[in-house]
């Protein structure tokens, strides 16, 4: 998926440690069940349907042994080779996800300039793109376990749409009170239905055992020799068994390795192997069941209750992408790529779990809007792929960067261990390009959408700070003019937030100018967010005096750290300066942006950008600030 994709869900957090109990292993690897493989999980509900459904790929025996081949092995690479052996090594500070992996592929490329705006480039694209699959992957997976409802009775297929909807509307509302508890059943309920997609796949695998060939590549090899066109189009629908396989890498952070590998090889791959060759034997022997050969598998008196199990095992799927979405804004935010929203803490216990009333809204009216116009999910599947695939592609080639430029292993070493996996990717990117118009047009567009928010942003952002830089004072300067006939000193602690270090505050010039007064303490907070995960209390502060009870100050945050001005203050006692939080005033600058014809952006964009500046949560309440201690002061700012 994405950067992220599915970046960051937050529901678990686990200090990993080098010998970790068994029971400790067994929490992690349940949990890692629940979050990590939920996704590819329900994937079994539309992928082997997908392949047969349109007429494209002819249901002969010779075709269904080599769509099984190609699965099996597509699970082999992608997952268990590119993703579980080789991709999960390149963590950042323990973290996972396209974010980390692009703050650990900048970095290491930090001396080459060109080379290292491409990557941001390349991964903000992955990112923006990994919205488009966030909003597929709820549709398309609710969808398809509430089409059950078709194989049980018919007549009911008018109720489906209608339904999905309010699974889905009943999924988003409940966000608000957040995912602790109910985390903490995605596990049991998700090996359940592991083992439900094993049990089906072994009944009919016991009546046609001879489809456990298709485990041999020669299959695989021959459906394309001889078929290539027909191959060509079977593996656009083949790359859905791997939707979710980022998932693994987003949240190497919350299990570790060793967890997600072990659920894996001993679950989930497994489960997932026989479920599909369950439906291939099945086909073989009642082709009539192309339809829905997932739900076709079960006997009759198991549908209903295999339909509320899909639904519950697409809910956690969804709620996994979701709890991502917020993840991966809030970092986003903190790297300066989106303007602040407001984001809520929905426990005290857990910093990681958040609620972006925004993003929630905005990715359900985006989910119902899929689900209405698409209809069915083997209309959304088209959509879904070619999501998947971008996302693989970037992941592959910010990997490349990686183990070449951080881990400064040998050209050819890197070349080998990523090339094939390109290769691989964009041959699956290739057979999904074609569905462009039939579907795959509205992810595109709506990373196309993010992507161009996130650069006008970022591009807004250091068009106002160079206009601010230009107008700037320096603040050794000014304070040395200011006290040559100081002004009058009134008890208490006043902060200056300063966008750049080393320039007077335009609160501070304004402050002087109408009350004509300087705190008898007065800190010039900076706040830096750095592209590593995670930052430290020990890294946290750094304080340079500038005489007469006056400090510059740097507080430094990770893009995974909850910015938290006044705590991070607090460690200032250790330096010799004491705030007392009832005595100490926070002063920020609310500039207004006016949008002017010069070397800028395009007026479109600058007036965007303007837009959102002006929509953009408080400072304040990002910062944590105190909202009875601020005193925010305007000025107004030509782009």
């Amino acid at each position: 998926m994405s950067l992220c994709t599915r970046s960051h869900r937050s529901r678990f957090r686990f200090i990993l440690t080098p010998h970790r109990p068994a029971s400790s292993l067994a929490a992690l690897t349940l949990g890692a069940i629940g979050v990590v493989y939920g996704d590819i999980g329900t994937s079994p509900l539309y992928a082997l349907k997908e392949v047969f459904a349109h007429g494209h790929v002819p249901l002969t025996p010779a075709n269904i042994y080599g769509v099984l081949s190609l699965v099996f092995w597509t699970l082999a690479i992608v997952v268990s080779t590119k993703y579980v052996m080789l991709i999960l090594r390149a963590d950042n500070n323990g973290e996972g996800g396209l974010i980390a992996m692009l703050a650990l592929a900048s970095q290491a490329v930090k001396h080459r300039p060109v080379l290292r705006r491409r990557l941001l480039l390349v991964g903000i694209f992955g990112t923006a793109i990994f919205f488009g699959d966030g909003v597929i992957t709820p549709a398309i997976s609710v969808l398809s376990a509430v089409e059950g409802l078709e194989v049980a009775a018919p007549g009911l297929h008018r109720f489906v749409l209608p339904l999905t909807l309010v699974v889905l509307a009943v999924l988003f509302f409940f966000q608000r009170f957040g995912t602790g508890s109910v985390g903490r059943l995605f596990g049991p309920i998700t090996v359940l239905w592991f083992a439900v997609l094993a049990a089906l796949g072994l009944m009919h695998i016991v009546e046609h055992p001879t489809v456990l060939w298709a485990m041999s590549p020669h299959h695989a090899l021959g459906f394309v020799a001889a078929q290539p066109a027909i191959a060509f189009i079977a593996l656009g629908s083949v790359v859905l068994c791997v939707t979710g396989a980022e998932a693994l890498y987003a949240d190497l952070g919350h299990f570790g390795k060793r967890p997600i590998r072990l659920a894996w090889f001993s679950l989930v791959m497994p489960a997932l192997v026989v479920n599909y060759f369950g439906q291939g034997a099945m086909l073989l022997e009642h082709p009539e069941n192309v339809g829905n050969p997932f739900y076709e598998m079960a006997p009759v008196w198991a549908l209903y209750p295999l339909i509320g199990l899909a639904t519950c095992a697409t809910v956690i799927a969804s709620q996994a992408l979701i709890t991502a979405a917020f993840s991966v804004t809030k970092q986003a935010i903190q790297l300066g790529y989106l303007p602040r929203l407001r984001i809520a803490h929905t426990s005290v216990k857990e910093t990681g779990q958040v609620y972006v009333p925004f993003v929630n809204w905005s990715l359900f009216a985006c989910i119902v809007l899929a689900v209405v116009i698409f209809g069915s999910s083997s209309k959304l599947a088209g959509a879904y792929g070619i999501a998947v695939t971008i996302d693989m592609l970037i992941t592959t080639t910010m990997t490349f960067f990686v183990i070449r430029y951080a881990w400064k292993y040998p050209w050819s070493l890197c070349l080998a261990a990523t090339g094939f996996f390109f290769v691989v990717d964009t041959v699956f990117f290739a057979a999904n390009a074609v569905k462009l118009f039939d579907g795959g047009w509205f992810p595109v567009v709506l990373g196309a959408v993010m992507f161009t928010l996130m650069m006008t942003w970022k591009q807004g952002r250091r068009l106002m700070q160079d206009r601010m830089r230009d107008d700037a004072i320096d603040l050794k300067s000014f304070l040395e003019a200011v006290f040559v006939s100081p002004p009058t000193r009134v008890p208490g602690t006043a902060v200056f937030l300063v966008s750049e270090q080393g320039f007077t505050p335009n609160a501070l010039l304004h402050n002087l100018k109408h009350n004509k007064v300087l705190h008898e303490t007065n800190l010039f907070v900076h706040v830096m967010h750095h592209e590593v995960p995670w930052l430290g209390f020990d890294k946290r502060c750094q304080i340079e005096p500038l005489g007469r009870d006056c400090w510059q100050v740097t507080l430094n945050f990770g893009f995974k750290n909850d910015p938290d001005v006044p705590e991070a203050l607090e460690l200032l006692k250790m330096r010799g300066v004491a705030l007392d939080p009832m005595d100490t005033s926070y002063f920020l600058s609310r500039d207004i942006v006016i949008p002017v014809l010069a070397d800028g952006m395009a007026m479109w964009r600058e007036k965007l950008f303007a837009s959102m500046h002006r929509n953009a949560a408080a400072a304040a309440d990002f910062l944590r600030l105190p909202t009875n201690r601020v005193v925010e002061l305007g000025s107004k700012v030509e782009i």
